[in-house]
């Protein structure tokens, strides 16, 4: 069949075959190269940080979609996990809060962890189910209120030690890299708890599910002020590299400048950014190492297995539901790392930020357009629709300045059109997604079948 005579989806859907990984993220690197040549190199700087940490984000998330087929809409909850280890590891301990409700804190999450203990203990050894749940009932209400009248006036305590500045325990004051290992753990701890509950549930509930559970991690995190500040934020969470300011105040770095003939204060941004950049590569690159080798492995097979057909898995002595929680935490501390590594580059943990259902819609449009069940195309995609959901508003300005040029400067159109800049975002994201859709829908770099 000549080429004039095939369709056109499927000549752009053979197009989209024939380029290997190398070209498209050559592709992606040239657009960020654009903006630096275009716009700035700090800001091209600041969009391959975040495009390395949506690359990040979007590993784990394919590690249970792509691997399991499991939908997680509670990426986020996880994430704003991530940023509180930050917090805890990172900045320095209030010893003031501490002396005024630290111990009641502590005791009454040790209270909490002997009344659940307590609470098994007695289902597990009592035999008479009537009598079971009554003691059970009895033993954890007695456990409540016991650790709420050591818990409330801690809290109240902490919260009151100069509110405007503290008001809450603070961390350990440790490096801060440190925190996107503990950020991984905590989102483990959590999914697994998440995945004790929810994983029994098929994929629309589980959905709802993980939707709902993030909703909780996120609320806790705005209203337990003695442990985050809640909306009042968190700021100065120490940096992994220099500050703009030190080099800029030593001898070398000044020479440096000048000898390139650049100005100190845009080059300490740029090195700034470049240290960055280095760092979350790294992440990125030891993530992806053991992604794909769990991929290529006999693990990675048996999922794949249960991904496509649970039946014959479980007829075959697969345990689904194990493996599920097994990818299910694996993924989701993967997550929790991105939000270790986000709340680094921010330097501020700010609780309101994490829309469970904005934004976790996002790293899915990611995931999809990238390529799901492969991880080559989960980190091209975090590249790419970062790359777009950040540059489509100054590119639509520039687009409806352009096409409303010939108007007056107080024409109402053109003053419209300008203001309704900002959301050429949304609707270049959905075009995007519905090209990709349409002429690929396995993605970019869709999934190897081997």
């Amino acid at each position: 069949m000549s080429d004039a005579r095939v369709p056109f989806s499927v000549r752009v859907a053979q197009a989209l075959r024939t380029p290997r990984k190398p070209v498209l993220f050559a592709a992606m690197a040239a657009l960020i190269c654009l903006v630096g040549a275009g716009q700035s190199w700090s800001l091209a700087l600041t969009i391959l940080n975040l495009c390395l940490i949506s690359a990040v984000m979007t590993l784990g998330v394919n590690i249970q979609w792509g691997y399991a087929g499991l939908f997680n809409a509670g990426v986020m909850g996880f994430v704003a996990l991530g940023g509180l280890a930050g917090v805890l590891v990172s900045m320095p301990p209030v010893r003031a809060a501490w002396h005024a409700g630290g111990a009641g804190v502590v005791l009454a999450l040790a209270m909490a962890l002997v009344t659940i203990a307590a609470a098994v203990l007695v289902y597990r050894r009592m035999r008479q189910p009537a009598y079971r749940k009554l003691a059970v009932a009895l033993v954890v209400a007695a456990g409540y209120f016991a650790a709420r009248g050591l818990f409330e006036p801690a809290v109240r305590a902490i919260e009151a030690v100069d509110p405007s500045r503290t008001g809450y325990l603070g961390g350990f004051g440790l490096p801060v890299v440190l925190s996107w290992f503990v950020g991984g753990a905590l989102a483990a701890g959590a999914a697994w708890a998440a995945g004790k509950i929810s994983l029994g549930l098929r994929a629309d509930y589980l959905a709802i599910a993980t939707l709902g559970i993030s909703e909780i991690i996120v609320a806790f995190l705005k209203y337990e002020e003695w442990l985050s500040r809640g909306v009042k934020n968190v700021t100065g969470l120490p940096r992994p590299v220099p500050y703009e300011v030190d080099l800029q105040a030593t001898v070398w770095f000044r020479e440096w400048a000048a000898s390139l003939g650049a100005s100190p204060v845009d080059l300490s941004s740029i090195v700034v950014k470049l240290c960055y950049a280095g760092l979350f590569a790294l992440v990125l690159v030891v993530l992806m190492w053991l992604a794909e080798a769990a991929l290529r492995s006999p693990w990675g097979r048996m999922m794949r297995a249960i991904r496509d057909n649970e039946t014959a898995a479980e007829a075959m002595g697969k345990d689904v539901t194990a493996r599920h929680l097994q990818v299910f935490v694996m993924g989701s501390a993967v997550v929790g790392i991105a939000g270790a590594m986000l709340a680094t580059l921010d330097g501020q943990f700010t609780p309101t930020t994490y829309h469970p259902l904005r934004f976790t819609f996002l790293v899915w449009v990611m995931v999809i357009v990238g390529g799901s069940g492969n991880n080559w195309g989960a980190v091209l995609g975090g590249f790419l629709v970062w790359y777009v959901w950040v540059e489509a508003e100054p590119m639509g300005l520039w687009l409806m300045d352009f096409l409303t040029s010939p108007l007056a400067a107080d024409n109402p159109l053109r003053i419209h059109l300008i203001d309704s800049a900002a959301h050429m975002r949304l609707v270049v994201m959905g075009l995007v997604l519905l090209l990709v859709l349409r002429f690929a829908p396995r993605g970019l770099i869709p999934e190897e079948r081997r």
